[in-house]
């Protein structure tokens, strides 16, 4: 631009210095003026979120140009068109964006066949992005339909080595990432300069006919499950106090026969004891281990008394139990 602008400085001056008449300099003035607005005219900003691509004559000088204040050759040499990379664009496999809206079904479009021969209705959202603004803007003339398409073939390949029970309960977010990893290499391989953002499923249903069965099914899966997982919490409460109190037995166990050991030990130890004092005197002792048995035994047993004149009572007293009192004699 600087060369551009030099240039017609130098022929404004040679163009001055010069006998031309009053109407010539006029003309070369105003040419000079149209020279430089044209050439002012291929300054270009391009904002934060954009990115631009610069062709010449209809062919690609620059595959890239990042945000900032640029200049280009004016047209018709040069030409720039500006793309929002940023932005994530949306669409919709197994249907439009109205049909989700609504919740219509495409069976064309959304029908999918699983492993063991089931049919699923289908709707998928992908988000993508401008990765290489080039190949974007002149590779693919339909790129929103070569993204459905790289899609939709992926997805029928996963749905295809799956049963519908895995499908529509434990292997949605597998399928999802394989999918999305599998369309973005089919993309790159026609390089069309886009990146899959994420890709989610958003229903995955049988048809109409079989949606009954299918939601009989899945009740009944899911109460087994919940079954299951009472059962599970039932025994994961009632192990550990089965196994805390079989401890606490062993322990109680292993405490007794150590103390019966011990009594028993101590018993022996008194027995010798005894034995030994009863060696050295045998008939004060014995008198006094008998008088001692007596004292113990005799509480505990029944007892018969006999008066003072000789009468047999022939009463049984219990212990606690007070004697019978004595007849009145009789009257005269």
């Amino acid at each position: 631009m600087t060369f551009l602008i030099e240039g017609l400085r130098s022929a404004a001056g040679r163009a001055a210095a010069g006998a031309a008449p009053a109407g010539g300099w006029d003309r070369q003035r105003i040419g000079g003026l149209a020279m430089l607005l044209w050439a002012l005219s291929g300054i270009y900003i391009i904002p934060a979120d954009q990115q631009a691509v610069v062709t010449r004559f209809g062919k690609v000088v620059e595959k890239r140009v990042l945000p900032g204040i640029h200049y280009a050759l004016p047209w018709p040499v040069e030409s720039v068109t500006k793309l929002r990379v940023q932005q994530l664009q949306r669409l919709v496999v197994g249907g439009g964006l109205s049909d989700s809206v609504l919740g219509r079904v495409q069976p064309g479009e959304s029908q999918f066949l699983t492993g063991d021969q089931n049919i699923l209705h289908m709707r998928v959202a992908v988000q993508y992005f401008v990765s290489e603004p080039a190949p974007y803007l002149f590779t693919t003339a339909d790129v929103p339909r070569l993204v459905g398409a790289a899609v939709e073939a992926e997805l029928a390949r996963r749905i295809a080595a799956r049963t519908v029970d895995a499908v529509l309960t434990t292997e949605k977010t597998a399928i999802q990432e394989e999918v999305r990893g599998a369309a973005q290499a089919l993309i790159n391989s026609y390089g069309a300069g886009v990146q899959v953002a994420s890709l989610n499923i958003e229903s995955a249903t049988p048809p109409l006919e079989a949606r009954d069965a299918f939601n009989d099914v899945a009740s009944a899966r899911a109460d087994s499950a919940r079954i299951v997982n009472e059962a599970q919490g039932y025994a994961n409460d009632v192990i550990p106090k089965a196994r805390g109190e079989a401890q606490q037995m062993l322990e109680a166990a292993a405490a007794y026969k150590q103390s019966k050991i011990n009594e028993a030990a101590g018993d022996a130890e008194r027995f010798n004891q005894v034995a030994a004092e009863y060696g050295r005197a045998a008939d004060v002792n014995g008198r006094r281990l008998y008088a001692e048995t007596m004292e113990t035994i005799l509480p505990r047993i029944r007892k018969m008394f006999v008066d003072s004149r000789g009468n047999l009572d022939l009463t049984i007293l219990r212990k606690g139990e007070e004697p019978p009192a004595p007849a009145a004699p009789p009257r005269r």
